[in-house]
């Protein structure tokens, strides 16, 4: 490597654009990680490019078949799934091994004997004397032929020394390191599988990987990766640097990395247990770090055409589980209500009318932010008699507004036309005899076909109710007598 070598990026320029999306299985597919997956698939798509997924599973104690259903299930819900059948990392060892032997064998690696004692006991020294530890073993320019007789050993890239190497970070800008600060790190183990490091250059290679987007936690990793690029270039001369972009990580509204306390859940949980629709999600992960001027509704169409990595902002973005809401109330709005009926009776106690739900959902939507709000909002509909009432319920049905529900049952069992209109005509004119206004009929009403306070327009669940129902709710809750006194 030159004195001061340049990442530019350059050799992927010419190349069709290649992006991927390689999360370890350990666990749920993370909201960082759905927002990275969301980054790669719309750069590939504005440049008409493939967005590939890789799954880093090569940690076997902590990987899992459930972890990796999860993370499908996340990506194909957002909507990212992967161009072509995903690539699993561990699968490729063989490959792995092969180009560190390789390197190996053209010199730009080495056999390494040192023993863990021994590397414990330097770490040991560094740290007393309060410098930093940096692999200077012995073994990077010995004669292999003084190796003692099957030993074990590590293989271990030889690491440029002088000069510094110098990435064209597509968000993060010109990002110098010192190759002094690079020490030999170990490219397969002395079992013979391969590191992190090493899978990932030979699969990013072998994948056709012209772009690297990634979150800025892994900056450091792009120059170690870069050591073994450049030796295997040098090597095979076919080997092109990728463009890198690292992306802030995500806080929470405090401003402190997000983690649970902040709500940072997995995908699947955001759908299951916040009811956030899909769209949402991806508008919101879209304009976490990233902007289109003054838009904040903006559409998975408008999100291709429009999105360029130059524009991802190099300040972590902050999460905010309100603005979500807020969005999602948005896109509840606009949803199918035949789509928002299907999404919201698994979520009810009592199983609805599908059919009563869907045409429910004009008016149930425009109280709701996510689907939960909308079974609550809908739970009427299904609820039997005798109807559970709420304690504000409860205490809002009186003696005297059972007496003036007994009245309203009498009004409305004269009722031949059940529909909006002539209902509220009917219980206006009550309601001025009366000299009451409205409300003060409506209140009452409300709890006793809802068991609750809130509820869609009064009117509107009469008529979705029926008169049968509405009528059978009101005399349960009314004064015998009363209608007959009016």
């Amino acid at each position: 490597m030159k004195a001061s070598d340049s990442a530019t990026g350059g050799q992927a320029a010419g190349r069709a654009v290649v992006t991927r999306f390689a999360p370890s299985p350990t666990g749920y597919l993370h909201i960082g990680g759905a927002r990275t997956a969301l980054f790669n698939w719309l750069f590939a798509r504005h440049h008409g490019g493939k967005y590939l997924l890789r799954i880093e599973d090569t940690d076997r104690a902590r990987s899992t078949e459930a972890a990796i259903d999860a993370i499908f299930d996340g990506l194909r819900w957002l909507g990212l799934d992967g161009d072509e059948p995903a690539v699993f990392q561990f699968a490729r060892s063989a490959r792995h091994a092969e180009v560190a032997r390789a390197l190996l064998d053209a010199g730009h690696a080495y056999r390494c004997y040192l023993t863990p004692e021994e590397l414990a006991e330097r770490r040991a020294s560094a740290q007393a004397e309060r410098r930093p530890f940096r692999i200077d073993s012995e073994w990077r320019d010995a004669d292999p032929g003084g190796a003692p007789q099957d030993a074990p050993f590590v293989v271990r890239i030889k690491a440029p020394r002088e000069g510094d190497t110098v990435i064209e970070d597509l968000v993060q800008g010109p990002v110098t390191v010192s190759n002094a600060e690079i020490d030999d790190f170990v490219i397969l183990r002395s079992d013979g599988t391969p590191t992190y490091m090493l899978a990932v250059v030979v699969d990013d290679h072998d994948m056709g990987v012209t772009h690297v987007i990634r979150g800025d936690d892994h900056l450091n990793n792009a120059f170690r990766q870069l050591a073994i690029i450049r030796a295997l270039n040098d090597l095979e001369g076919g080997w092109p640097v990728p463009e890198y972009g690292h992306v802030p990580l995500i806080h929470g509204a405090d401003g402190a990395k997000l983690s649970k306390r902040h709500g940072a859940l997995g995908v699947d949980a955001y759908r299951d247990e916040l009811g956030i629709l899909p769209e949402a999600l991806f508008n919101y992960l879209l304009r976490l770090g990233w902007g289109h001027g003054d838009d904040e509704i903006i559409s998975r169409e408008q999100a291709v055409e429009w999105f360029d990595i130059a524009h991802v902002g190099k300040a972590p973005s902050r999460f905010d589980v309100a603005k979500l809401h807020n969005l999602n109330g948005h896109y509840l709005r606009e949803a199918d209500d035949g789509r928002l009926a299907d999404l919201t009776a698994p979520r009810m106690a009592a199983a609805p009318d599908r059919e009563l739900l869907a045409r429910a959902m004009p008016v149930l939507k425009v109280r709701a932010k996510d689907l939960n709000e909308l079974a609550d909002g809908a739970a009427f509909l299904s609820a039997t008699r005798p109807l559970a009432l709420d304690a504000k319920a409860e205490a809002l049905l009186t003696e005297d507004a059972r007496d003036l529900l007994g009245r309203i049952h009498a009004l409305l069992a004269a009722q031949n036309d059940w529909t909006s209109e002539p209902l509220e005509a009917s219980l206006k004119a009550m309601a001025q005899e009366l000299g009451l206004g409205l409300g003060k009929l409506a209140q009452p009403l409300r709890a006793a076909l809802t068991g609750q306070t809130t509820s869609p327009g009064i009117f509107d669940v009469l008529v979705l109710l029926g008169r049968n129902e509405s009528l059978a709710r009101i005399a349960e809750q009314a004064r015998a007598d009363a209608g007959s006194q009016a």
